[in-house]
């Protein structure tokens, strides 16, 4: 499943707002995410195997108790994706401020053309 699979559902996004605040019982998540989507507990335990199997989240044995807590290697795979794109960004920003700059000389040529005497006028 890629980075971006991962992140686009809004109940794993949900799962990350909460690990990203500290570690959380998996109860205490279920409480949170059922509540808020009304999904089952078996839902909710589904999107966290899938956060830890793709390295969003992980898991630590506290007793009977599992406790989540963010895992760096899905959320650095998705910001290196993502760099991929800004680096574009500067380029593109370049372009857009050049037509824009061209635009409004465009704009000020065909305002003094217009307000300048034609030679019938003269």
């Amino acid at each position: 499943m890629h980075a971006f699979d991962v992140l686009g559902d809004p109940v794993r996004r949900r799962i990350l707002d909460l690990l990203a605040e500290g570690e959380r019982p998996a109860g205490a998540v279920v409480d949170v995410v059922a509540a808020e989507f009304g999904i089952t507990q078996p839902a909710v335990s589904r999107q966290l195997r899938i956060l830890r199997e793709q390295g969003f989240a992980r898991v630590r044995a506290e007793g009977a108790r599992r406790i989540y807590a963010l895992e760096r290697t899905g959320l650095d795979e998705a910001g290196a994706q993502l760099e991929r794109y800004r680096r574009l960004w500067p380029q593109r920003l370049d372009a857009l401020h050049t037509e824009i700059a061209r635009g409004r000389r465009d704009r000020r040529t065909a305002g003094a053309d217009a307000s300048a005497p034609t030679e019938e006028a003269r």
